[in-house]
């Protein structure tokens, strides 16, 4: 039986508003070579800390793709904002990391870190986590088993996030964003829409039509795994269940957010290993 090369761990209900998720990579002894060695990755709001146990993986500079950040290197650990296109990656070899993928606001509240600052950008994550955050996610990287790296996770994260007394929803980016938008609405502050906006934000990095844009693009990709048994497979059918305007913004968007069309990626995420990240989503 293949053997993956990836793996994803969802966190319990009472993490969800803060981790939407972990990633776990790991290429050893998997032998791949050529396109395999390439990762896809789609524009997200997340803000995304990766444990780099073994990586050296290049940021290729692909039309419709996100651009390297000046100076850019792989850290042991690396931090990534939110981005508003895809990302093109390309590993040299084997590799083995952990991809922590943290709502904005919520690593906001946690670390004090602006996601807003991050937008589009990847660094080194050392100068900008709290010492026991740093502390904590290097040792991560020194965990042979995935089990003791995932209980770490929980044991670290819980209570801090408790302390918070944050009650966030979990669930899809939909879910999140129309919260951010209610906590903005009822907060103390002024309500006009310019506030309501500048709120937003400073607590996801994004403005409200990109989070809108990327809830819509999910539920579109959620639609396509649904119906991929069904007869009558319909692209105007699923623009209009994820609430785009039509088949033609559904192309745009996809596009725009994947660096591929629709069909493409459907094909691509199916057949090629680079799409790991995609598959994992589906299930």
């Amino acid at each position: 039986m293949h053997q993956p090369s990836a793996r994803l761990w969802l966190p319990p209900l009472s993490l969800a508003g803060c981790l939407r998720g972990v990633l776990l990579r790991d290429t050893r002894g998997l032998g791949l070579q050529g396109p395999a060695l390439d990762s896809y990755l789609p524009a997200t709001p997340l803000m995304s800390l990766y444990v780099l146990a073994r990586n050296d993986a290049q940021w290729l500079a692909t039309p419709g793709f996100s651009v390297p950040p000046p100076g850019y290197s792989p850290a042991p650990l690396l931090l990534a904002g939110p981005f508003t296109q895809p990302t093109h990656m390309r590993s040299r070899g084997e590799e083995r990391c952990l991809v922590l993928l943290f709502l904005p606001d919520a690593l906001r509240a946690l670390t004090g870190i602006d996601p807003a600052s991050w937008r589009n950008l990847a660094g080194d994550a050392g100068p900008v986590l709290p010492v026991e955050w740093r502390d904590w996610a290097g040792s991560l990287s020194r965990m042979d088993s995935e089990a003791a790296q995932l209980a770490a996770i929980e044991a670290f994260l819980q209570p801090r996030w408790q302390a918070l007394g944050a009650q966030r929803p979990s669930g899809r980016y939909a879910d999140w964003t129309e919260a951010l938008a209610m906590r903005a609405a009822t907060s103390a502050a002024g309500r006009s829409l310019r506030q309501l906006e500048r709120r937003i934000k400073a607590w996801a990095g994004l403005p409200m039509r990109e989070l809108r844009a990327v809830s819509r693009a999910e539920a579109a990709f959620y639609a396509v795994a649904a119906a991929e048994d069904r007869p009558g497979f319909s692209w105007a059918h699923i623009a209009a269940q994820a609430d785009y305007a039509d088949q033609s913004h559904l192309c745009r968007e996809t596009r725009r957010l994947t660096g591929f069309s629709p069909e493409e990626l459907r094909r691509r995420i199916a057949t090629d290993e680079a799409f790991w990240a995609y598959r994992l989503w589906r299930g």
